[in-house]
């Protein structure tokens, strides 16, 4: 009888040791490829939005812009909005990475995830950390387009709720969640998908690295071009909260200005950043927990 209660507190230890790994393994991915591919995240942010203001014009394409934020801000204008994303992301992958391990063991589900198992743990997990992290998803949004002059996050954070109360600390929550939920199910579901495809006797010939950076190519590439227009959505309901009040008035709004296009702002820069953040993401992941 000791000696089942023993191994029964040895498991629960090796599971809490288990999920903080995982939250340390997702954090130290977050914090390399936030860092590496803010570039991207920011001309994404000002390509949807409607009119950039340090142009004077509509958006033009990303290299005008780019061009146009070194010539100005020098080149670590690029990584303008670095901190809100670090804040937003590191702790956002080490909660997900954790959430999907905690939700694996609670619910005992076994490698390989079949594809409803694969979707809905993706999901769930997302939308744990999205809930929590909204208020730092719009302060990064808005630093990033630089249509709001910002000192600072403590200054970010009071004016918004000074001014627009909670209400503007989770502006865009349900196309954020539309947004990242789907794609992390998604990715989830086609990335499990895709090293199922590759034969067992090329994975174990091969790097498992590289196996697991090309699934994270591939799942990405997919659940990006899905989820874009959600992306776009959550974009100006926060830089324009008081023009996009609802999720349908948005859709609208975008559809009467640009055309089904509109919904596609920014799909270049958004596709470069998530399919290799998310696949970096995955094989440091991978690599440093074991899988």
């Amino acid at each position: 009888m000791q000696s089942y209660t023993a191994s029964k507190q040895d498991m629960k230890l090796s599971d809490k040791q288990s999920v903080l790994k995982s939250f340390v393994a997702g954090s130290c991915s977050g914090t390399v490829t936030t860092i590496l591919f803010q570039p991207l995240d920011l001309i994404k942010t000002r390509l949807q939005s409607r009119i950039t203001p340090q142009l004077g014009a509509p958006s033009t394409g990303m290299v005008d812009i780019a061009i146009y934020i070194v010539r100005n801000d020098n080149v670590f204008g690029l990584w303008k909005g670095i901190t809100p994303s670090l804040i937003r992301v590191v702790p956002g992958v080490g909660l997900y990475f954790a959430s999907l391990h905690w939700l694996k063991n609670a619910f005992h589900l076994r490698e390989p995830l079949n594809s409803l198992q694969a979707l809905t743990l993706g999901i769930t997990a997302r939308s744990m950390a999205g809930v929590v992290l909204i208020p730092i998803t719009v302060v990064k949004t808005r630093f990033e387009s630089g249509i709001y002059k910002y000192c600072g996050m403590r200054e970010a954070l009071h004016v918004i709720w000074k001014y627009e109360g909670t209400k503007g600390l989770v502006c865009g929550l349900v196309p954020t969640l539309f947004r990242d939920a789907p794609f992390s199910g998604l990715y989830l579901l086609f990335y499990t998908q895709c090293k199922k495809a590759i034969p067992q006797e090329y994975r174990i010939a091969n790097n498992t690295a590289t196996v697991h950076f090309t699934c994270g190519l591939l799942a990405g590439l997919f659940a990006s071009v899905i989820t874009q227009p959600a992306d776009v959505i959550k974009t100006r309901m926060q830089l324009y909260p008081h023009e996009f009040k609802t999720l349908y008035s948005s859709f609208l709004s975008i559809y009467q200005q640009q055309g089904c296009l509109g919904y596609f702002q920014g799909i270049v820069p958004r596709l470069l950043r998530r399919t290799l953040m998310s696949a970096m993401a995955w094989t440091i992941y991978e690599e440093v927990t074991g899988k």
